[in-house]
């Protein structure tokens, strides 16, 4: 397999993890996306860098935000290592991080990138703009 192979093989999968995992909320694909030993480098504040903190994540935000998606702004990959830039997008439904539901419809911005090996992802590395979500919330002072 050619490097642009790869690369684009590894771009398609971080994509699904993104359209149809985070936004649709489809987690028996989670469970074939995500390598068993998966490794997450900045794990989301009270979780676990494993593949169970993954999922946990990932189910509390379809929880707080049950219209959760993202707009996928742009996409590179180095080989396997794949570096996307997104906005989320969801209307605050449920409780998130002790914040009850407000109704309010949120957006933050987030650059991570995610390794993939043989289909899999296998690591993660992220910056979320957690600020400015927590803004919109009413958690923090600064515009809503």
């Amino acid at each position: 397999m050619s490097d642009n192979d790869l690369s684009a093989a590894a771009k398609a999968v971080v994509r699904r993890n993104t359209q149809e995992v985070q936004g649709g909320g489809d987690f028996a694909l989670f469970d074939e996306l995500f390598a068993d030993d998966f490794l997450d480098h900045t794990p989301q504040p009270g979780r676990t860098p494993d593949k169970a903190g993954a999922r946990e994540l990932y189910q509390v935000l379809r929880q707080a935000f049950p219209d959760f998606r993202a707009d996928i702004h742009w996409q590179a990959a180095d080989g396997d290592l794949v570096t996307t830039y997104k906005t989320y997008h969801g209307t605050h439904r449920g409780e998130f991080f002790g914040i009850a539901p407000t109704g309010r419809r949120i957006r933050f911005d987030t650059v991570d990138a995610m390794r993939v090996r043989e289909g899999k992802i296998t690591e993660h590395w992220g910056v979320a703009n957690l600020f400015s979500l927590m803004q919109q919330l009413g958690a923090l002072p600064g515009t809503v």
